[in-house]
């Protein structure tokens, strides 16, 4: 390259950049921007508050789903398959013997922590009241809700279907099994219970005295977790 052609590309850059400078003093020139008084779009932190309010994810429900409708319809099959998750800690065989958690024969419509042979904690033993469907469905949902300082350590059986099933299932394993409510009058029941929850709960400080017994779903459940029989 000669001395001839590095002069050319020397002066195309330097012509480039004046030209550059040419136009931005140009643009400035006929364009006088002006700083506005208040914005366009004024908000508070009231506002942002709320805004946020409105982003924030759904709170949890206050409660489970009821499952007294589905009952009458529950797949004992389905229910079966459920209680696998809690075989390794119970057994619902009648005489059947006591694992981690008590034998769960004869379950339903027992009284808590009614096995002589078995050793509850203070808070099953304690409780009061008798494992029926509404309560069984309470305590399956979330066990360390209603039975303070349970042994049990599963967390609980979110899908009300698969709590409707194993419970079904579990009434099956019974000398005299609980008759199902009517499915009409058990649906037109639940909304005036779903309603009566949050007064109940604003009146008493601590979670219902009849709470449900524990079942283990995704992990073993402990000791008194599930219900006794």
């Amino acid at each position: 390259m000669n001395t001839m052609e590095i002069n050319k590309i020397v002066a195309g850059v330097i012509c480039a950049v004046l030209l550059v400078v040419v136009v931005g003093k140009i643009g400035g020139a006929l364009v006088h921007p002006e700083e506005l008084e208040a914005p366009v779009y004024p908000f508070s932190e009231d506002v942002m508050a709320g805004a946020n309010t409105d982003a924030a994810a759904p709170s949890e429900p206050a409660g489970p789903e009821p499952i007294l409708a589905m009952l009458a319809s529950a797949d004992l099959g389905q229910g079966e398959k459920v209680f696998k998750k809690c075989a390794s800690c119970h057994d619902a065989e009648k005489g059947g013997p006591n694992k981690t958690g008590p034998n769960l024969y004869g379950i339903v419509g027992a009284h808590f922590a009614h096995k002589d042979d078995f050793s509850y904690s203070d808070g099953m033993a304690n409780h009061g009241g008798s494992w029926d469907f509404a309560k069984l469905n309470e305590f399956l949902y979330k066990p360390r809700d209603f039975i303070d300082g349970t042994k049990m350590s599963f967390g609980g059986l979110s899908k009300a279907s698969d709590r409707a099933n194993v419970i079904a299932w579990l009434n099956s394993k019974s000398d005299s099994p609980m008759a199902y409510p009517d499915p009409a009058e058990a649906a037109e029941a639940a909304p005036a219970e779903d309603a009566a929850a949050p007064a109940e709960d604003a009146a008493q400080a601590a979670p219902a005295e009849d709470a449900a017994p524990a079942e283990g779903d995704a992990a073993p459940a402990e000791g008194d977790a599930a219900p006794a029989q």
